[in-house]
């Protein structure tokens, strides 16, 4: 279960996402693929050493899904900080405080790094070209790390990623000052 703190970040992270890939001119019109993208930044992070996000991802019909959130984009429209996937104007003060927590702190110019890269590779894909790619994605189960599976292989409803169960060099993180501004702003 997430902390509330690990909520903000995942909030404000989201928010920030949107924001890149509307300014690389990428529409995101579909929950599943929104979802297919926050997975592959989350995995490469991860995989990289690095936690941004802290959602759970299970495996669903169109590739990965975290029902957390989809629950937090549920939460920032209400809060109208969205318009379906589109970041409004009451949301660019969330943008700029995470522009601001990224340089001088290695972990979050990492996971910026592997957020904008993750957009511009899968951005442009519609969204079967996504799923199959996030399908085409080897895992390895915890217990058997030589063994490799794609996603595709694996039965629906299983768990992909947790991240709080994986070791990392750093994580994202913001001064308890923009911490407490950003949770006024994404509202958890």
């Amino acid at each position: 279960m997430r902390k509330p703190h690990e909520r903000v970040i995942d909030r404000a992270l989201l928010v920030y996402l949107l924001h890149w890939a509307a300014s690389q001119n990428f529409s995101l019109v579909s929950d599943v693929k929104l979802q297919q993208l926050v997975f592959l930044c989350a995995l490469q992070m991860v995989g990289k050493g690095w936690r941004g996000f802290h959602y759970d991802f299970m495996r669903f019909a169109y590739g990965a899904f975290s029902k957390e959130l989809d629950d937090d984009l549920l939460a920032l429209r209400r809060k109208e900080c969205l318009e379906n996937f589109d970041v409004l104007e009451k949301s660019q003060p969330i943008v700029s405080l995470i522009d601001a927590a990224i340089p001088g702190t290695e972990a979050n110019e990492q996971v910026m790094e592997i957020l904008r890269s993750v957009i511009e590779t899968y951005g442009p894909q519609d969204l079967g070209e996504i799923t199959n790619s996030v399908e085409k994605v080897e895992l390895s189960p915890a217990d058997k790390p030589e063994q490799k599976l794609l996603i595709r292989e694996i039965s629906f409803h299983s768990i992909l990623l947790v991240p709080s169960r994986v070791e990392v060099t750093g994580e994202f993180t913001v001064s308890p000052a923009t911490l407490v501004r950003l949770n006024a702003l994404v509202g958890v």
